[in-house]
């Protein structure tokens, strides 16, 4: 019962944290405007409206491509077919959190229209524009090489990753009380990768009363875990160290989890895999063997869209802002 009151205080003063930098946010104390920034938001989901919500408050003045099914209207804001949107002025591009497909298709909830964002496209907008994503593939590395334009991966910052580990670990909880038939304290729980999302994770499970044991690859990192009063281990011997757990919690985004470490499972196990897709884990031999596998990357955009929205919005206002002041200083050369 501590444990569990411990693990909710936690969760409870990060989130009061959170909500803290996001009002501090919102004062704008010094906070440059964006006018006469011309933005396209390109695609995306719940997460993209408090994006659009906080730069149209900033006065920049938006495009919406892949929102004509939106209802709720954002003054500032326009919505236009892709094919109609003349790109030479256009200051930014941004993109959701997947950023595009290997095929150049970005995610949209919000319209039927297929929206590709293509090296024709990134040739038509001045050469300062500069194209914000989430995360980034072979083909959009691709495209910004060949057209010459900058790149921004936000889920490479700290502060985001750190910030949107904490809706995640809600999320991972949600889904391990909903797909199991235990408690989670006195289970028993491996969670591999001691990265930012890792490591937040970790804590949270082990403050719930779970038996947590962590693999990593680095010395560095063992010394962390076990500082942090966890059970580390060499993701060298993750074969061994599945035999007899109750829930396997990936944050690992390459093929980590295979046929061979499903195998020593016990047939119970849950899996949770965070890594962004197609995940570190083998869902086909999972499913062959009966074991649940669940592919989770994004829970920040499914239980909590707004808090991870002004999150994103508050570093790209912040990025956008220090663009335009360069921009200016320039300028005045």
């Amino acid at each position: 019962m501590l444990e569990t009151v411990q693990a909710l205080y936690f969760l409870c003063n990060h989130t009061i944290r959170l909500q803290r930098d996001t009002a501090r946010a919102k004062e704008g104390d010094g906070t440059l405007m964006l006018t006469d920034m011309q933005i396209v938001i390109m695609g995306g989901d719940a997460r993209q409206l408090e994006i659009i919500r906080k730069l149209t408050e900033l006065d920049a003045k938006l495009y919406l491509a892949g929102f004509e099914q939106l209802e709720q209207p954002f003054s500032g804001a326009v919505k236009e077919k892709l094919h109609d949107l003349n790109f030479s002025h256009i200051d930014a591009i941004i993109l959701p959190v997947p950023g595009t497909s290997l095929e150049g298709e970005v995610e949209t909830i919000f319209s039927s229209e297929k929206i590709i964002l293509t090296e024709k496209i990134l040739q038509q907008t001045p050469s300062h524009c500069t194209v914000y994503s989430g995360i980034s593939n072979k083909y959009l590395d691709n495209i910004i090489k060949k057209s010459n334009r900058k790149l921004v991966n936000l889920f490479e910052r700290d502060d985001v990753a750190i910030y949107n580990s904490i809706p995640t670990v809600e999320g991972t909880i949600m889904m391990a009380i909903q797909n199991t038939d235990i408690t989670i304290h006195q289970s028993s729980i491996a969670v591999l990768g001691l990265g930012r999302v890792g490591m937040t994770v970790a804590r949270i499970f082990s403050l719930l009363g779970a038996k947590v044991k962590v693999g990593a690859r680095k010395s560095e990192h063992i010394a962390r875990i076990t500082e942090m009063g966890l059970q580390p281990f060499y993701l060298n011997d993750l074969r061994n160290e599945v035999k007899d757990i109750d829930i396997c919690i990936n944050t690992v985004p390459y093929p980590i989890v295979d046929a061979a470490v499903i195998a020593q499972m016990p047939p119970h196990t849950l899996i949770i895999d965070l890594a962004s897709k197609p995940g570190g884990t083998d869902f086909r031999y999972a499913e062959k063997r009966g074991i649940k596998a669940l592919l989770a990357p994004g829970l920040p955009g499914i239980v909590a869209p707004k808090t991870a929205g002004q999150i994103l919005a508050n570093v790209l206002s912040q990025l956008l802002e220090e663009e335009l002041e360069n921009r200016k200083g320039k300028e005045k050369r």
